[in-house]
């Protein structure tokens, strides 16, 4: 079973209202704002809906999972709220932090412990990152850029490092 059958995953099909607030989650000021602020309005939102809703799927109509890894330097355990992307039976997640610079922490501490929990809603499993690649790296931009047009405002604006695709399997 994939990690998406294992989670009951679902990528909402967002409406009028939700699309139209892509162009303020990745204006230049809209994405500073989010990148300071989305994680912990999520973890609010989430937490107050006992794991039903992020306010991302509210207001973006944007599929919201979230990932527990292990610290790269600290071993801590970190939950991160992130947009995942189908991919096959896989989940993966791309690195763009709303176009700011930087590689997202979670990136480095899933490439320095592949084992992380995924959650969505109120199921919970097991599951391994591995880094996607070469034509996989490709399919799985597209494929986000179909859930969420902000990406390629991201794009735009990352001219210092590559964007980072993490693929997390069952």
């Amino acid at each position: 079973m994939g990690l998406i059958e294992a989670l009951e995953y679902q990528v909402p099909a967002p409406n009028a209202a939700q699309r139209a607030m892509w162009h303020v989650t990745s204006s230049r000021s809209g994405a500073w704002f989010f990148a300071k602020t989305a994680h912990h309005l999520d973890r609010v939102a989430l937490q107050s809906s006992g794991g039903q809703v992020a306010l991302a799927t509210l207001v973006a109509g944007i599929p919201v999972l979230t990932v527990q890894t292990t610290g790269a330097r600290s071993g801590q355990t970190r939950s991160t709220p992130l947009l995942g992307v189908p991919f096959g039976e896989d989940i993966a997640l791309i690195g763009t932090r709303f176009g700011q610079p930087g590689t997202p922490g979670w990136y480095y501490n899933m490439r320095a412990n592949p084992a992380v929990t995924v959650s969505y809603r109120q199921k919970s499993v097991p599951a391994s990152a591995r880094e996607a690649a070469g034509d996989e790296w490709q399919s799985i931009w597209a494929a986000g850029r179909a859930i969420y047009g902000g990406y390629e405002a991201y794009a735009r604006r990352i001219r210092d490092r590559k964007v980072r695709i993490m693929v997390l399997s069952a």
